[in-house]
């Protein structure tokens, strides 16, 4: 119902991106919070798609892209993974012209085209005094430039990569680490049983944190990442060397999929790109499998090995949140509305040295966040550095 008011306003919420376990407590915790504290919530489906697809008429069906939000909405959905509201990877900023909402298509007629002023029309349509979006690095791009544009923005991190600027922690991280460890460790079973390599390869296009983690927390020997290109040959010594000094004769490495051979680009499963113009990667843990047992004969006295390879993809993103998951968006959802409260906006909700915090918003599209190679990350070893842990935050690595 558009343009209807409360006591204290209306606060849009959605979710963009890739999915991620923590996504509905999230929406939970603004959803609650912000009802008992006197305000409609409305929920945008389907990310920033449902912001460009609204129909400006008060006769229009807009059930496909908003949903006002209600406690036992919000509770049915609170525990589950993934995100009730739906997702897209859409960016207003640029929006081919297959994708222009039927009823825009006589304005925008471009093979890609900027829907901002639509968005922004939109939500002054709908009510919108407050939007909370919640997503990475992509999704909330597009809210600094809402914010910069005067909405009242205050952003939520998400996303299981962990690379959002500013923050320690990112929702969807923790279950996809525990998720790794758990996959990688049942897999352990078949590739000991042959007596092979286990490749397993993870989500991470820039950063490395979601192969990093894992290892250092004990389910691979060796792990290769999107910031330090390296060198087949060695890998495969290591692992042969790994391999030999296990009882079980096996050994595990994780595979980024942004990670680069030397001297070398990363792997694309296809040329085309999202609107983003992030094309689709893939593939890399293949080309390692199958190098690794063309060049074992070289290290381990003529004999081949063979390879036990698994892309994890989207096993580790699906499925209910674990309690960090659970807990972190509580938090987070809670923070934004204190914000909101305090008649503070353009900012990111955050964890920083392991305390709740909130940074400027445009701190995400101001820096990118990656592993910290010199600091972190043992080259020589291809692993990470097992040293300097007094001090550090929960999950090691911080946004620094």
């Amino acid at each position: 119902m558009p343009n209807v008011k409360t006591k204290k306003g209306v606060i849009g919420i959605l979710t963009g991106g890739g999915d991620v376990p923590g996504l509905n407590p999230a929406i939970r915790a603004v959803t609650i919070r912000a009802l008992r504290e006197g305000f409609q919530v409305i929920g945008i489906r389907r990310g920033w798609a449902g912001a460009i697809g609204v129909i400006r008429d008060e006769k229009a069906d807009n059930s496909e892209t908003y949903q006002v939000l209600t406690e036992e909405i919000v509770n049915r959905a609170g525990r589950t993974g993934g995100t009730f509201l739906h997702t897209s990877r859409t960016n207003p900023t640029a929006v081919a012209k297959s994708s222009v909402p039927v009823h825009l298509q006589d304005m925008y007629k471009n093979e890609k085209n900027d829907l901002t002023e639509e968005v922004v029309k939109n939500l002054d349509f709908l009510g919108i005094d407050y939007l909370i979006p919640i997503g990475g690095d992509d999704t909330l791009s597009f809210a600094v430039k809402l914010y910069q544009k005067g909405l009242k923005v205050i952003a939520i991190p998400k996303t299981m990569d962990n690379d959002v600027p500013g923050t320690d922690y990112c929702i969807g991280f923790s279950t996809c680490v525990s998720r790794t460890i758990e996959m990688t460790n049942r897999l352990r079973t078949s590739a000991g049983s042959h007596e092979r390599f286990l490749v397993v390869e993870v989500f991470g296009r820039y950063a490395g944190f979601t192969a990093m983690l894992p290892t250092m927390a004990g389910a691979a020997h060796r792990c290769v990442i999107p910031e330090y290109k390296f060198n087949m040959e060695h890998l495969a010594e290591l692992l042969v060397e790994d391999r030999n000094k296990n009882p079980s004769k096996y050994s595990v490495v994780i595979v980024s999929e942004g990670a680069m051979f030397e001297g070398e680009e990363m792997v694309f499963q296809a040329a085309t790109a999202d609107a983003y113009g992030h094309a689709k990667l893939g593939g890399i843990g293949d080309l390692v499998s199958a190098q690794l047992k063309d060049l074992s004969p070289k290290y381990n006295n003529g004999k081949t090995i063979n390879v036990v390879n698994q892309r994890l993809g989207y096993v580790v993103r699906g499925g209910d949140p674990d309690a960090i998951d659970s807990i972190v968006p509580m938090a987070y959802g809670n923070l934004a509305l204190d914000l909101l409260l305090q008649g503070v906006h353009g900012r990111l909700v955050v964890l920083k040295n392991g305390r709740y915090d909130n940074m400027p918003l445009d701190v995400v599209t101001a820096t990118k966040k990656t592993v910290n190679v010199n600091k972190y990350y043992n080259t020589e070893r291809l692993r990470p550095n097992y040293e300097s842990f007094e001090m550090r935050p929960l999950f090691i690595m911080t946004s620094e």
